[in-house]
């Protein structure tokens, strides 16, 4: 078995990266720049690289990555081709690349059974049951993530556009919203024509308010994707009784809003991603040593 391993959690935002001993004792961490391999297969190679150098450089250990095989849990990632660029241009011993979605999972679950709702600027869910590893949603904004930021900042400027056009009626979080604009429908709809899902995702936590202020707008959005949750979360546990957990951005917000079924099953993580990137590096590669 080696003597050291690196976990990488790279995300569209950020990559963290971690040197352990063979027991799981974390020795350095570093914190980098978005490591998205299908924004940017050679900016996430570039920040994995340098996170990983920065990690082993502050765990106080005289070894190149070449010494040290890593396991790294990558946003997009379950695209193939990408994947095998990006494995054979590693700097590690060896590597093995999973989503950033595995990570999570092993992270707060262990080797147990259990599922992960990550909820942030998009939505997936990450099953683990009898062993076996499912994803349900994930498909990005554009044809999925119900439940996620994006989509709930997006559902609110539609909505502040009924508004205007006197279709659906006020409300302060409308009244709020075009404010920002100016009450220039037009700077909205440049806005969104211009806007990432991130771009969207900001307005989500002010929809949860104003739901929990019984604002008429806000109630709706959140009933909408909080009945979009509630279905992912019945269709990914399946005959399972499991714990969840709900991770991402938009965790916090969604446990007093969705089905009692599924509130009575949460739990709080064992350990976060970048956790479960270390324990998958030690499983896998202390395995095939043997």
């Amino acid at each position: 078995m080696p003597d050291y391993f690196i976990g990488i959690d790279g995300g569209g935002t950020s990559c963290r990266a971690a040197v352990a001993d063979a027991s799981g004792r974390i020795l350095g961490r570093a914190r980098g720049g978005a490591a998205n391999i299908l924004t940017s297969l050679d900016g996430a190679l570039a920040n994995i690289t340098t996170t990983a150098r920065e990690a082993v450089h502050a765990a106080g250990l005289d070894l190149d990555l070449r010494d040290i095989p890593a396991f790294l849990g990558l946003a997009g990632a379950n695209v193939a081709e990408q994947v095998r660029e990006l494995t054979a241009r590693l700097p590690f011993k060896a590597a093995q690349i999973d989503t950033d979605g595995l990570i999570a999972l092993q992270g707060a679950f262990g080797n147990a059974d259990g599922v992960v709702a990550i909820l942030g600027t998009g939505s997936v869910y990450i099953t683990r049951h009898g062993g076996k590893v499912s994803y349900t949603g994930g498909w990005g904004f554009m044809l999925g993530d119900l439940g996620g930021g994006a989509r709930i900042g997006r559902a609110l400027l539609q909505e502040c556009l009924l508004v205007h056009d006197g279709v659906r009626k006020n409300s302060p979080l409308i009244e709020a919203t075009m404010k920002g604009f100016g009450n220039e429908p037009i700077r909205l709809v440049t806005f969104a024509h211009e806007a990432s899902p991130r771009d969207f995702g900001r307005f989500a936590p002010s929809v949860f308010e104003a739901a929990n202020e019984n604002d008429v707008a806000g109630l709706a959005l959140v009933k909408g994707a909080v009945r979009a949750v509630d279905e992912a979360l019945e269709s990914a546990a399946g005959e399972s009784r499991c714990g969840v957990c709900l991770l991402g951005g938009l965790s916090a917000l969604y446990p007093s809003w969705i089905a009692e079924r599924h509130r009575l099953r949460l739990i709080q993580p064992k350990d976060d991603a970048l956790g479960g990137a270390v324990s998958l590096a030690i499983s896998h590669f202390g395995k095939e040593a043997h």
